[in-house]
């Protein structure tokens, strides 16, 4: 017989199958098991469509009721789109329910649990729960606080340089590891860069994978904080929303141009050193229902985001290149922290190949 971990992972795994697709709801994996065997599975798709217990149900039919349903969190109680979780989950006369991580926007001291103690069924909770949590960091941090959780993506060389002292900086990493940037992307609600950034390389951030041609395109943010930027180019073409964060310093014109591109603009304070204050802008963007934020800029905004503590992950791709150059452009400048106790302290939480480069990822040691 299975351990509840091992079913618990699978539960994991089908919830992976709606990435990019479900936000502003979180990812959920389901799974039956009657006896030693997976009578039904399900996942959640995307707002609108069955949440993943509803889904496992329906594929498992008469034989839930006496079976274990393995859900990764904690089953909704109340109405939305669809029907209550906790009801399907009765009507379906199962036995035991074994949550990953509880939903704390469903309120104070777990109603979604406490309704199925309610009515007789066994409930196991908090396995795998570090994992569960982790699967949905994004959402949760929205619940809990009302701002996105923030990513930092950077590309180098192994000796920690973003272009070559000429500036050239592509492509630095490979095919493998723009790949993966894809999937990031299609997590994130928004996707956000400098007015440096905009004029030098005129991304589009868009997602260009096949496999996320279905994800809804994330929110386009371009942070330009004196009008730099003109209302052309890949940001403006329309394929995708596009949100311009900038400040008084911005001429009433450019407000315009970028308006009648059909670009939403907020006009927000400016920070010390005169660019664009980030968490007014992350308050910002926690109204509009952005969970996950994931900040592309170079540099310079990388330094920015460190500096007012607004970073909550870092995720690191790097080449196995050294470009040397005390001219060469640092995966992170401004002035720094020192002395180097002072230093932005990390938690490496995993180091992977990604084809021929590096993709470290690391969460900043900060209580939310």
């Amino acid at each position: 017989m299975r351990s509840d971990e091992a079913y618990m992972r699978r539960a994991l795994d089908l919830a992976e199958r709606g990435w990019g697709r479900v936000s502003p709801n979180p990812l959920v994996g389901a799974v039956v098991v009657a006896g030693d065997d997976v009578v039904g599975e399900g996942w959640h798709e995307g707002p609108g469509t069955a949440h993943a217990e509803a889904a496992a149900l329906r594929e498992a039919r008469g034989r839930a009721a006496g079976a274990t349903v393995y859900t990764t969190l904690e089953p909704c109680n109340r109405f939305g789109r669809t029907p209550p979780c906790t009801r399907a989950l009765v009507e379906a006369r199962v036995a035991r329910v074994v949550v990953g991580a509880l939903d704390p926007n469903l309120g104070q001291d777990s109603p979604g649990v406490g309704e199925l103690r309610a009515a007789g069924i066994e409930v196991a909770e908090g396995v795998l729960e570090s994992e569960a949590e982790r699967q949905n960091v994004a959402f949760l941090a929205h619940v809990r606080t009302g701002r996105p959780f923030v990513v930092l993506k950077m590309a180098g060389t192994l000796d920690g340089r973003a272009a070559a002292r000429d500036g050239s900086s592509r492509w630095i990493t490979g095919d493998a590891a723009r790949a993966d940037v894809q999937r990031l992307r299609a997590w994130a609600d928004a996707i956000a860069v400098g007015s440096g950034t905009a004029v030098a390389d005129d991304p589009s951030l868009t997602l260009r994978a096949p496999e996320f041609a279905a994800a809804r395109p994330p929110l386009r943010v371009l942070l330009d904080t004196a009008g730099r930027v003109p209302a052309r180019g890949n940001l403006f073409d329309g394929s995708a929303p596009t949100l311009v964060a900038t400040t008084d310093l911005a001429p009433d014109a450019r407000l315009g141009e970028w308006r009648s591109a059909g670009a939403d603009v907020a006009v927000l304070d400016r920070d010390a050193s005169g660019g664009v204050w980030l968490p007014g802008l992350v308050e910002e963007l926690g109204k509009r229902d952005v969970q996950g934020l994931v900040i592309e800029g170079g540099p310079t905004l990388a330094w920015s985001a460190v500096r007012e503590a607004v970073v909550d992950r870092v995720v690191f791709y790097l080449a196995p290149l050294l470009a040397g150059g005390a001219s060469a452009r640092g995966l992170i400048e401004g002035e720094g922290f020192a002395p180097i106790s002072d230093a932005l302290r990390l938690e490496i939480a995993s180091v992977d190949r990604i084809g021929d480069d590096l993709r470290v990822e690391a969460d900043v040691h900060r209580d939310r």
